[in-house]
């Protein structure tokens, strides 16, 4: 572009030179050292465009060889700076455009000069447009770009939040399914470390509960591995609901857990599946803390209330205690992770011990009617 730009207006030298009047000519060595001085100027033209502009505007009102050098100058100075800048150094332009023709009049009279200065000012008007238009759509095409890259951000950054959720989903799954199974690993564990003098019958139905807990365990987490591996559409699997949690209670007692459930939730109530699948998961994290955290053969209490319009409440009570010398690790995050799960839900969660030496936890969550 640069190389264009010094051939145009050398060609333009070269024509004002050979169509001005006898009389008007300046010797040759000073009009072709002021072309190409000219010429040479437009090589900073990108770097000092205002300077440039205003140099061969001046320069060519006794050098009229270089006017090409200064419409080019012109241009760039409406291509590459604001409005305001290239309007005055076009009104510069249009007002020493007469001061050449007074100086070089040539063989015209007072009119002749009248219309070439209307003209040059023309000229100068319709190279300012001209760059204002490149500049406007120079800067569209950037507004563009600059669209699309923010789209291209904005997809990746929801695309990254869309597979931070299902990671974060998939490991509360893993938590609330593992910790459950592994507790009541430990405490059928528990049984045979502590009693000793069981009956073989006993000893084998423990022993069976245990290798059965183990294989439920291992298919609970390759299912959680396969929901990892599986692409994104295929990670969806039927969820546990309300109607499930007997067998958890059931699953509980059978650990020695004595456990008084209480459902009164109406029969015909029909639970929505988000609300039946967070109360599922409410009742297992209490009843894994309480396997992990009250004392042997401890008597606890679990009740289902509420309906649509009322809410659900989940209230799950066990003694305070330590499990008899067996320890069962835990991350330590599944009420941190419970009470997400219940801030999401809109609902509201408590927990802690009472005065009466009991562990209470409570959860409300909303029931539309």
């Amino acid at each position: 572009m640069d190389g264009a730009c010094v051939l145009v207006a050398a060609g333009l030298a070269a024509a004002g030179m050979w169509l001005m009047p006898a009389e008007d000519r300046l010797p040759v060595g000073v009009d072709v050292g002021a072309a190409v001085a000219g010429c040479a100027g437009l090589l900073w033209r990108r770097r000092f465009p205002v300077a440039v502009a205003v140099g061969l505007v001046v320069l060519s009102v006794v050098l009229p060889v270089v006017g090409g050098a200064s419409a080019i100058a012109l241009f760039t100075v409406a291509v590459h700076r604001k409005a305001a800048v290239a309007g005055a150094v076009t009104v510069l332009a249009v007002l020493t455009a007469p001061l050449e023709y007074l100086l070089w009049p040539g063989a015209a009279g007072p009119a002749g000069v009248l219309v070439a200065s209307a003209g040059a000012a023309v000229v100068c008007l319709a190279v300012t447009g001209w760059g204002a238009v490149v500049r406007a759509r120079r800067q569209l095409v950037l507004a563009w770009a600059e669209r699309a890259r923010q789209a291209g951000t904005e997809q990746w950054l929801r695309v990254e939040r869309g597979r931070r959720a299902e990671r974060e989903r998939i490991a509360r799954e893993m938590h609330d399914v593992l910790a459950h199974r592994l507790s009541l690993l430990s405490l059928h564990a528990g049984v045979l470390e502590y009693r000793r003098g069981l009956p073989p019958e006993q000893l084998a139905e423990t022993a069976a509960l245990i290798r059965a807990g183990a294989h439920q365990s291992l298919e609970d987490l390759r299912e959680v591995i396969g929901l990892l591996r599986a692409p994104d559409g295929e990670r969806d699997r039927p969820q546990p609901t309300l109607a499930d949690v007997p067998g958890l209670v059931e699953e509980s007692r059978t650990a020695g857990l004595r456990l008084a459930y209480a459902n009164r939730l109406d029969p015909a109530a029909d639970i929505p599946e988000r609300l039946g699948r967070t109360g599922y998961r409410i009742v297992q994290e209490a009843l894994t803390n309480a396997r992990k955290h009250a004392p042997p053969r401890a008597a606890g209490r679990l009740e289902l209330r509420g309906g649509p319009g009322e809410g659900l409440t989940v209230e799950a009570v066990n003694p305070l205690g330590g499990f008899g010398g067996t320890t069962v690790p835990g991350s330590g995050t599944g009420l941190v992770g419970l009470a997400e799960r219940v801030s999401l839900a809109q609902g509201r969660l408590s927990h802690g011990p009472t005065p009466d030496g009991e562990f209470r936890l409570t959860a409300w969550l909303p029931w539309a009617p």
